[in-house]
């Protein structure tokens, strides 16, 4: 077994700025001895997470990738195979798509769909092929509170979370028994990062600092999944603030 073989290996799709959920986690499983890919529509985005890993000593790639086509997400899983073991995936693609409903356009509902939902089956397919032949691994999506129950003015979003949803816990059932960890983590609020402090600033400044889910809580939740003995297995966790309504 070569030296590459024996380096275990995290593909995790999804990653922004560097002050973002994605990244976060990317930076949690290189310190944690994983070979991370870091994947992402954004170049300069990943290349910035990537080189920030690899300046503080961790080991990190960049693959540009859309979750919603299969040749990129081909061509990453053929990167992270060539790098080691793929022993963790993460979903976490999928940006919340508010609208309302009499007004939203077919292409609309559609291109949501697909990017948090039919994605993360293209990526789990992926992850899983080359998991399931060694009968280990752990794979994690992240979920919403729309995951969970449909609120006005977010019927598309809900519709492909909730599939996403779905979809997890098919495959839980399907290949826990084989060895492999798949969890869904339901992330009810609005995260503390670059996405709405800078994106919606109005919003964060509405909720306040104790109204965002603090993203280092989140990325503990993620790594305590990946730690679990196969005879203690979450499949699905929920995390909000202590001031969300739920």
């Amino acid at each position: 077994m070569t030296s590459s073989q024996n380096e275990k290996v995290a593909v995790i799709i999804g990653v922004g700025p560097e002050n973002g959920m994605g990244a976060s986690l990317c930076r949690r499983f290189a310190a944690a001895n994983y070979h991370v890919v870091v994947a992402g529509r954004t170049a300069a985005k990943i290349e910035t997470v990537a080189e920030t890993i690899t300046a503080s000593g961790g080991r990190a790639t960049a693959v540009v990738c859309d979750a919603t086509e299969v040749d990129t997400l081909e061509a990453l899983f053929s990167t992270a195979s060539d790098l080691g073991t793929i022993k963790l995936a993460i979903y976490n693609a999928g940006n919340n798509m508010p609208g309302h409903f009499l007004e939203m356009e077919p292409g609309y509902f559609e291109k949501c769909w697909r990017i948090a939902c039919f994605g993360g089956f293209l990526f789990s397919q992926l992850a899983l092929k080359h998991m399931a032949p060694n009968e280990e691994g752990t794979l994690l999506f992240t979920g919403a509170s729309a995951s969970m129950r449909g609120k006005p003015f977010f019927s598309a979003f809900t519709s492909a979370k909730a599939g996403l949803r779905a979809l997890a816990q098919s495959l839980a059932r399907e290949f826990g028994p084989k060895g492999i960890h798949v969890a869904h983590v339901v992330i009810d609020g609005a995260i503390d990062g670059d996405r709405i402090n800078k994106g919606r600033p109005e919003v964060a400044e509405a909720l306040g600092k104790e109204g965002l889910v603090d993203i280092e809580g989140i990325v503990d939740i993620y790594e305590m999944l990946e730690q679990q003995p196969s005879r203690a297995w979450t499949h699905e966790i929920d995390v909000r603030t202590a001031t969300e309504n739920f």
